[in-house]
């Protein structure tokens, strides 16, 4: 959530940043600013009213102590007229608050100075490359189809348990990716200093308002009726595990030599990707159920633009490690997310397609989730402030399985393991079937 303080003093300023992410909320923009000039001005008269009644109601009883009965009446009524004025614009002041809360969470975060201005991805500037894709002397296939090939993907069983873009691997399939989750948490936690959590991926709603994907983001969320008892409440499937993980300091107030704060976790997420129709269908590049290494950082306002950087290169670490083309992006004011207001993104060569996928996504969110978590740090000298808080995928298991199976298949039909996951895997590949 934005800070309405900053909204308030530099409006046009707000405007141009909001303007630059495609102009799309400024409508919402606008009716946040009317919102909250109507809150204040309401506020003001029930404030002015209560102080009326609390006036008439010492007076009534001066009054009563002079034996002035005729005018403790009259004050008496007048206090009661007050009350039951007070009454109709407190509820009027309630709902007007809860519009306006609506208003401000609906409101993406203000892009950072130093986000590139685009209009769409298009815009979004080349930053570093890693190591180019190799020039192959046959023509790879895509991973859907040599996965199959070599019977470690089953993507009819997939849809005969749960539908289309739903994914099954089997038997060194399935130990391949466990060896990826492995190598992804054991590089992160000790070598790049992350304390890792294994955490619940049923979360409540204010969890995903915290971080933005309440109440923007309901349609693309799974949801159950959790009942425990009488007590029903609604319980959503994360759709990344920032969301648990940031909101681990949600409502504290942290010293500031404990900071940075730096969490990982492996989780399966969740999402309908109500906007994709028919969009990556086939594969594991757009799924509903997906798996994912989160890194989140909880950091001093002054190191978040630094620490970014160390986010985005932990995240480039793995993909260095795997010997695997990639290049990093920084997305344009068009393209960050809701809750971004800077964002570089990691893309990995497909060979089986020829193009480059994202596999991570680095963002600082400034103080944006922290405001709606009321998530703070305390100085040495005990003032106190909002923390910022990053995020970035460490990276998404899935299509890093994708990207491995297009750029290490081998002619004669077998899989090379990348010499980082073999002491995981326990093999330095694995035989194609017609061997």
């Amino acid at each position: 959530m934005n800070d309405i303080n900053i909204i308030r003093k530099e409006p046009e300023k707000v405007r141009h940043g909001i303007k630059n992410r495609g102009g799309r909320y400024l409508p919402a923009l606008e009716e946040l600013i009317t919102l909250d000039s109507e809150h204040r001005g309401l506020l003001k008269t029930v404030e002015d009213l209560r102080a009326k009644r609390n006036a008439s109601s010492q007076a009534v009883g001066k009054a009563k102590a002079q034996k002035n009965e005729a005018e403790a009446s009259r004050l008496m009524a007048e206090v009661i007229q007050l009350k039951a004025e007070m009454a109709g614009q407190e509820a009027a002041l309630t709902s007007l608050a809860a519009r306006l809360k609506d208003a401000a969470l609906g409101l993406p975060n203000i892009p950072h100075y130093s986000t590139p201005v685009g209009a769409s991805e298009a815009d979004n500037p080349v930053r570093r490359a890693g190591p180019s894709p190799k020039v192959l002397d046959f023509k790879p296939m895509d991973h859907q189809t040599f996965g199959e090939k070599l019977g470690i993907l089953d993507s009819a069983a997939a849809i005969k348990l749960s539908g289309s873009r739903f994914s099954l691997w089997r038997g060194a399939g399935a130990r391949l990716m466990r060896s990826i989750i492995s190598f992804l948490l054991d590089l992160h936690t000790q070598e790049h200093g992350y304390q890792e959590a294994w955490v619940p991926i049923l979360v409540r709603p204010e969890i995903l308002e915290g971080t933005g994907q309440l109440p923007k983001f309901e349609s693309d969320l799974y949801k159950i009726a959790a009942t425990e008892g009488e007590k029903t409440e609604t319980l959503y499937l994360i759709p990344t595990a920032e969301a648990p993980l940031t909101n681990l300091v949600r409502g504290q107030i942290l010293p500031e030599a404990a900071l940075p704060l730096k969490l990982t976790a492996y989780t399966p997420c969740f999402r309908q990707e109500a906007g994709s129709y028919g969009k990556d269908v086939r594969g594991l590049i757009r799924n509903h159920q997906f798996d994912k290494v989160e890194l989140v950082w909880i950091t001093k306002p002054e190191d978040s633009s630094a620490e970014l950087e160390s986010l985005t290169r932990h995240a480039e670490e793995v993909l260095k490690r795997l010997e695997l083309p990639y290049r990093v992006i920084e997305l344009c004011t068009a393209d960050i997310g809701f809750s971004a207001c800077k964002t570089y993104d990691l893309e990995v060569w497909m060979a089986g397609e020829g193009c480059f996928r994202e596999i991570s996504s680095c963002s600082d969110c400034w103080d944006f989730q922290a405001r709606r978590m009321n998530a703070r740090l305390r100085r040495a000298d005990k003032s106190v402030e909002l923390a910022h808080t990053l995020n970035g995928s460490g990276v998404a298991v899935g299509r890093l399985f994708a990207a491995i199976l297009e750029s290490y298949q081998q002619k004669d039909g077998s899989l090379l393991i990348p010499k980082a996951l073999v002491p995981y895997f326990g093999a330095e590949s694995i035989a194609s079937p017609a061997a």
